[in-house]
């Protein structure tokens, strides 16, 4: 069983930190002392981010960065270092979604949600690993790997794919990295109420008025600040999974021995959205 961890003074780097689970994770993990370094393509909600950690008394720097151009992994763990040291956790949080059709994904879509989801945060982790290793330092990697890295809804295919993907990986890495001092774990909220899901929409072609959020009931629902909590107390006691819902991980382990039981329950969600506008987007 690990033991405690004190997060006092351990620097974390975080991806997509400007809004949702991002923001959410940089301010519990600043109020437990930990200097915060946050990542993200749009300027104004990291800064945001950061003065709300900073005016709570909290330690943050902020870094502009698209996870999907050059070397975003070695020019954002080098200026955590500059700024607090070398990081002690990473977490690859930056990701969107795509709410189409399989028939209608092109490759094109596919080859772009991977570069996001999974090639980025599998560059970042890499990359933190290797540093760690040379350290011999020790470290905690993170990756949101989102409940349906487990099972996929209608329409969201290519998005679990790629979940599935950085799930499995992260898996193995545990693995090859635990005797090293190295945790590994995969985040797996359930539908969050962020930005996320218009984004997705907007992305898809799709209205904003009923997205995966409005379709979803709402126990099973959660605030981004219930998924950073439980993000912090993986950091604090390291477990391979985080989870934020009970019901949510049965359903997944039930997908895994009775498919036509989910395949069901997924055919009533489909009932509930399917317009004339679905049958090819």
């Amino acid at each position: 069983m690990p033991r405690r961890v004190q997060l006092d003074g351990k620097p974390i780097v975080i991806t997509g930190g400007g809004s949702g689970i991002g923001a959410a994770t940089a301010s519990a993990c600043a109020a437990a002392g930990m200097p915060v370094v946050l990542a993200g393509r749009r300027i104004e909600p990291l800064e945001a981010t950061r003065q709300t950690i900073v005016a709570a008394g909290g330690k943050a720097h902020v870094v502009p960065a698209d996870v999907t151009q050059g070397d975003h992994a070695a020019e954002l763990l080098d200026a955590a270092a500059s700024e607090f040291g070398p990081p002690w956790a990473v977490f690859a949080n930056a990701g969107r979604g795509l709410d189409r059709a399989g028939h209608a994904t092109t490759d094109e879509d596919v080859r772009s949600i991977f570069e996001v989801n999974f090639f980025a945060a599998h560059t970042l982790l890499t990359e933190a690993a290797r540093r760690m290793l040379a350290a011999r330092s020790g470290g905690h990697l993170l990756a949101c790997a989102s409940c349906v890295s487990k099972f996929s809804p209608p329409y969201h295919g290519a998005y679990a794919a790629t979940k599935a993907a950085q799930d499995l990986f992260c898996q193995a890495m545990r693995l090859e990295l635990a005797p090293s001092g190295i945790h590994v774990s995969t985040v797996h909220p359930i539908t969050t109420t962020t930005e996320f899901f218009d984004v997705s929409a907007r992305v898809s072609g799709r209205s904003t008025e009923r997205t995966g959020v409005h379709l979803t009931p709402k126990f099973f629902r959660q605030r981004p600040e219930q998924v950073a909590n439980s993000i912090l107390k993986c950091l604090r006691k390291p477990v391979p999974e985080v989870w934020t819902s009970v019901i949510v991980r049965l359903t997944a382990a039930m997908r895994a021995l009775r498919p036509t039981l989910m395949d069901r329950q997924m055919r009533r969600m489909l009932d509930e959205r399917r317009d004339g506008s679905d049958q090819g987007s």
